[in-house]
């Protein structure tokens, strides 16, 4: 066993592995970017070393800082978790040449799996079943066309290395494959630095299904069963479970045995995943992929076979053998894991923030790397928590986690709890009808609560409580509202702008006496304010009535509390020329970034004439793309971004004017 351990992560594996490691009697050692000097793992760990800036190329993935960090530290291990360099050969390689344990598969092994080209190739020589599809070098888009063909339509576009969805497109025609082929060479680049991609036959609804391994350094290897992982968006999953609802027992036999024949012939060394597609209207098996790594979902596992896979897979690097054979092992119970991630409910675009309150329940699994007051960075992974609950059927877990679920308290950052709320919810659910289009077919996203507008009484709070920050001067320089200049008390008249959950907001106001007189979406208050303090606000409308609310300052926004509700106002750069007179102008529109990010493509010029819905500029974040396209008919006025810049959510990337 290992004295000093050595995690090349951040976030919630990190401090997974911390306690983990801790358990073990083994000091944990992190690393951390700009971004994470103040995050959990940081604050969890026995040390904690700095290896650079906060985009992953310049940190996380700098293999030569991260080994330099660990031989510094003392480490005689490193353990990589998942994502960044989890399934990077050359990461493991340079681990054993510099004398330290990689806590994971040996290099060849990765090679052999972790890239799928590779493990399809594998998968046939072991007899183990695949979708139909093109593996081959030739990476042309003629050969790559004409093979497509032959696949026949529609079809997927994978990236050969990595995983997570990235790299992935659906084509649904030979008109749409170009394009495609374009934008996932470009993702799989960025994301994992190769662009090799290839073709398979896109299956119609089929499951995820996936099998957990264990092998160690004797030549012993187990299967701990599988875990239904239908249940995704963007091609990445968000709900898992175990055991799978739809499987017979010799179905998951036959399943765990092929996983268990691909690891073997790859002489593969301690966990692993090998991930397959299950059709119900045949019964078949097409296998996918195999992560050379620790799972999101691994806990679901650990919760219904009483194994703790992250102590194993240290034991094992320290040279342990497994300590079970595969019939000591059962399943004993049913566990449902679901994702908590910054991000938009709808739309699955990531978000960003301070968590003013992050209470998650107290009885249950929940695996997290942040706590109230951590700062969500969009420059990673929006992945904030994994819940997990186990029960003796599958019918009372998802009753824990339908509580658990209503028990969250989150505030400063918008999560797609809405999303897992309706999902946990659902009766398609609960039947075990899932299918990896779950989310679409039963159109889950259009039956979420529709966000109201927060009400104006919180508006005048809001505006109240900029004033009352901005006259005692304790507004910084970076600040968002720094942008409203040198504007203090005296001025005559003051225009905000906001947004909330349902849209943008605009409001006046102009100080008269020791009365405040607010414009609002043409309706007007007149209010006195009797008591002000940053943490709460005190009114008399002009009805007479008091007002109480509850102020806190997260950032860019005011999270204001009002009658038992919590409503988030984000407080965006003034737009005086839009407000004009009337209080609004249609004749331009701005396209701004739907959330910060880099501009990787922009695809119009200064004077171009766009139709609607045309694609404009490509903004890439969290390692995907996102396409900004224009809402009408226009002339584009001005691109004030070149290609590369960094910008922030709200950012102008076009003007575009109408007709």
């Amino acid at each position: 066993m290992f004295a000093r351990l050595l995690i090349a992560n951040r976030g919630e594996i990190a401090v997974r592995i911390i306690r983990a490691c801790h358990a073990l009697g083994i000091a944990a050692i992190v690393v951390y970017s700009e971004a994470d000097r103040r995050a959990l793992h940081v604050r969890l760990a026995d040390e904690a070393v700095f290896i650079g800036s906060a985009p992953a190329p310049e940190s996380y993935l700098r293999i030569e800082a991260i080994i330099e960090a660990a031989l510094r530290s003392g480490a005689q291990a490193i353990h990589p978790g998942y994502g960044f360099l989890a399934e990077r050969a050359a990461f493991a390689r340079a681990c054993r040449d510099a004398g330290l344990v990689f806590v994971g598969p040996p290099p060849e092994a990765i090679e052999a799996l972790g890239d799928k080209i590779a493990a399809r190739r594998l998968a046939l020589a072991t007899g183990v079943p695949v979708a139909s599809g093109y593996h081959g070098a030739d990476q042309s888009e003629e050969t790559l066309a004409r093979e497509a063909m032959r696949i026949g339509y529609p079809l997927l576009i994978k990236a050969s290395a990595g995983g997570g969805g990235r790299g992935m497109r659906i084509v649904q025609s030979a008109d749409e494959l170009s394009a495609a082929l374009e934008s996932a060479r470009r993702e799989a680049r960025a994301a994992f630095g190769d662009d090799t991609i290839f073709l398979e036959k896109l299956l119609i609804r089929p499951r995820h299904i996936e099998v957990q391994f264990l092998a160690d350094a004797h030549g012993n290897c187990v299967h701990l069963f599988e875990r239904e992982c239908s249940i995704q968006r963007r091609h990445q999953k968000i709900v898992e479970e175990t055991p799978s609802p739809a499987l017979t027992p010799q179905q998951r036999e036959m399943i765990g045995e092929a996983a268990v024949r691909l690891a073997r012939a790859a002489g593969y060394v301690n966990a692993g995943t090998a991930e397959f597609l299950y059709d119900e209207t045949d019964g078949r098996f097409a296998f996918l992929e195999v992560n050379t790594r620790l799972q999101v979902e691994h806990p679901v596992t650990e919760a219904v076979t009483g194994v703790d896979l992250v102590q194993l897979q240290i034991a094992i690097a320290g040279g342990a053998r497994l300590p079970f054979r595969q019939e000591d092992l059962r399943q004993r119970g049913h566990a449902i894991e679901v994702r908590l991630c910054a991000e938009d409910p709808v739309t699955f675009l990531p978000t960003g923030g301070r968590l003013t309150r992050f209470n998650l329940p107290d009885d249950i699994r929940c695996d997290t790397g942040v706590e109230t007051g951590d700062d969500v960075t969009l420059y990673y992974d929006s992945l904030l928590a994994k819940l997990i609950v186990r029960a003796d059927d599958r019918s009372a877990a998802i009753s824990t986690l339908r509580s658990a679920l209503d028990r969250c308290v989150i505030d400063g950052v918008t999560t797609n709890l809405p999303l897992l709320r309706a999902i946990a919810g659902h009766p398609a659910f609960s039947a075990g009808e899932l299918t990896t289009d779950f989310l679409n077919v039963h159109q889950v996203t259009q039956h979420l609560p529709v966000p109201l507008p927060a009400p104006n009484e919180v508006l005048l709070a809001a505006a109240l409580a900029d004033v009352q920050l901005l006259a005692s001067g304790r507004a910084a320089t970076h600040d968002p509202w720094g942008a409203l200049g040198p504007w203090r008390m005296l001025r005559a008249d003051m225009p905000l702008h906001y947004r909330d959950d349902a849209g943008e907001r605009y409001v006046r106001i102009t100080e008269h006496d020791n009365e405040w007189r607010i414009s609002i979406d043409g309706a007007s208050y007149t209010v006195e304010r009797l008591t002000a303090h940053l943490d709460h606000l005190v009114l008399r409308m002009a009805d007479g009535r008091i007002e109480r609310f509850g102020m806190t300052r997260d950032g860019s926004a005011w999270c204001i509390e009002w009658r038992g509700q919590r409503f988030r106002l984000v407080h965006a750069a003034l737009d005086v020329e839009r407000l004009g007179a009337a209080g609004h102008s249609h004749s331009r529109a701005g396209l701004e970034a739907p959330m910060p990010g880099a501009i990787a493509r922009i695809l119009v010029r200064e004077g171009d004439r766009v139709a609607a819905h045309q694609p404009l500029v490509v903004l890439e974040a969290m390692k995907m793309e996102h396409i900004v396209a224009a809402p009408h008919d226009g002339i584009v006025l001005r691109v004030p971004y070149a290609v590369g810049a960094l910008v922030a959510k709200g950012a102008l990337l076009v003007e575009l004017e109408e007709g």
